[in-house]
């Protein structure tokens, strides 16, 4: 059996609250399984490992040679105990087992990270023999939890130490006395080569958890910039972060909230699945920022609209005849669309929609070139948003439910502006909506939250939020 490395993370005193959540934006509930996960992940891939042995071995005598912790004044150099010992020449670290990693929070206090190891040391024996050794080490190390000058939650380690635990000759000859030296020796040193272990692991954690206060470019409209509200809180079986999402004008400005954010309850959570949730805000931002650059403004002309829909004098004359049959014939019409107020997107549990309102004015398009306004419109586009994930993205798709309008003024007389409803949805439905969606196709970003990927997640629709929940890694 592998003895353990442990290390006792302080990330706060304070446990999420199952409640309801009215100050904070997104909220995002890490489970152990995916932090073990991340921290597994970068013992396998990373140079964490390799690291140490090239410290270790880079010694020209190894640990115990005449140049190295016995000579010259080392650790051991004294008694005569030198004379035996010296005898065992360049022994070095040459292996060491890839950690198995356990992981467990503690509510309230911090997380104990477990790394199961064994340590293989090769070098000569006083016979002349190939010295191979291999001993189980428990390191633990105390970290505390600090805030870095970016405002990121870094984890500093504050004491690290090892306990031997079994020590196996796997070949050469050592005799008993020199055995214990051996032992003794590996208890000083094994600290200064082991705890950069934990060092490591801690700056790839740290790399991660800051990662998630990140800039996010929404296309060519702006930027959402992710912070950190509070330090992180702890649970028996998740970390919570919560975070706000602020976005920015391409100037750089930051973009005031449509409204103050609204209250979100969640679900509890179930075992080995991590959470994100997408405040409502946020989708009522995007879509401001979107009003406000004019990315939802359009003109309609009849080449845009497919042949099937009318768009000339007569078929509008059709329409509205009495109030309309003075009308030249056969000419074309010209629509414009123009957002004068900021969208309102509505998330009700399993529905999320839009509502726009469009300020809409008809024209006849003479050919040369002029126009001449018909009338106008005050309307309301209400569409329904269909949600789906990628790796780092939350993306809206938006499909036409109903078009409302009421007539403001006309160039004779005034008529039910309900009457133009169904044509005028044709239109919408066949050129506006289009343009809305290929805006959309930059999404809605989502933080950086230890490599997650979202493409997979579960998406779940509450009250004033969108939550994504994944399954762990671990």
């Amino acid at each position: 059996m592998f003895s353990s490395l442990s290390v006792v993370l302080f990330f706060g005193l304070l446990t999420p609250s199952q409640g309801l959540l009215e100050t904070v934006g997104t909220i995002a509930r890490i489970d152990k399984d995916e932090l073990a996960s991340a921290i597994q992940n970068s013992l396998v891939g990373g140079p964490i490992l390799q690291n140490v042995l090239g410290t270790v071995t880079s010694l020209n005598q190894g640990l115990l040679g005449s140049g190295g912790l016995l000579g010259g004044g080392g650790l051991l150099s004294y008694g005569g105990i030198v004379g035996v010992v010296e005898e065992v020449s360049g022994l070095k670290i040459e292996e060491l087992t890839l950690p198995k990693l356990s992981l467990r929070l503690l509510p309230g206090f911090g997380v104990q990270l477990s790394l199961l190891t064994k340590v293989s040391l090769h070098g000569s024996g006083p016979l002349g023999s190939l010295l191979q050794v291999a001993a189980e080490v428990n390191v633990s190390s105390r970290v505390a939890l600090g805030v870095s000058p970016k405002g990121t939650p870094i984890l500093i380690v504050k004491s690290c130490s090892t306990l031997l635990g079994h020590i196996n000759l796997l070949s050469g000859l050592l005799p008993a006395p020199l055995f214990g030296v051996v032992e003794q020796t590996l208890c000083k040193v094994l600290p200064r080569l082991l705890c950069p272990i934990v060092d490591s692991v801690l700056q790839v954690v740290n790399e991660l958890l800051g990662s998630v206060l990140s800039l996010v470019p929404i296309g060519a409209l702006g930027t959402v910039e992710f912070t950190l509200a509070t330090l992180p809180l702890i649970s028996n079986q998740y970390i919570q972060l919560d975070i706000n999402p602020l976005v920015k004008s391409v100037a750089g400005d930051l973009i005031d909230l449509p409204e103050p954010p609204k209250p979100i309850k969640l679900p509890p959570k179930e075992d080995h699945t991590s959470q994100v949730t997408v405040p409502l805000y946020l989708f009522n931002t995007v879509f401001g920022v979107l009003q406000t650059n004019g990315a939802m403004d359009i003109d309609i002309t009849s080449e845009l609209v497919p042949g099937s829909i009318p768009m000339t004098t007569t078929a509008l004359s059709g329409l509205v005849p009495k109030a309309l049959e003075s009308l030249p014939p056969d000419q074309p019409l010209l629509i414009t669309l123009r957002v004068k107020k900021a969208p309102e997107f509505m998330l009700k549990t399993g529905k999320a929609s839009v509502s726009i309102p469009e300020s809409i004015e008809v024209f006849v398009h003479h050919s040369q070139g002029t126009r001449e306004s018909l009338f106008s419109l005050n309307s309301v586009l209400t569409l329904s948003a269909q949600l789906a994930t990628s790796a780092t993205k939350l993306h809206v798709s938006l499909s036409l439910e109903r078009l409302s309008a009421k007539l403001v003024s006309s160039y004779s007389a005034n008529f039910d502006g309900s009457l133009l409803e169904e044509w005028l949805s044709d239109v919408v439905r066949s050129v506006y909506v289009p343009k809305l969606n290929v805006d959309l196709e930059v999404g809605i970003p989502l933080p950086k939250i230890l490599n997650i990927n979202f493409a997979n997640a579960a998406l779940e629709i509450i009250d004033n939020a969108v939550l994504l929940t994944v399954a762990s890694r671990g």
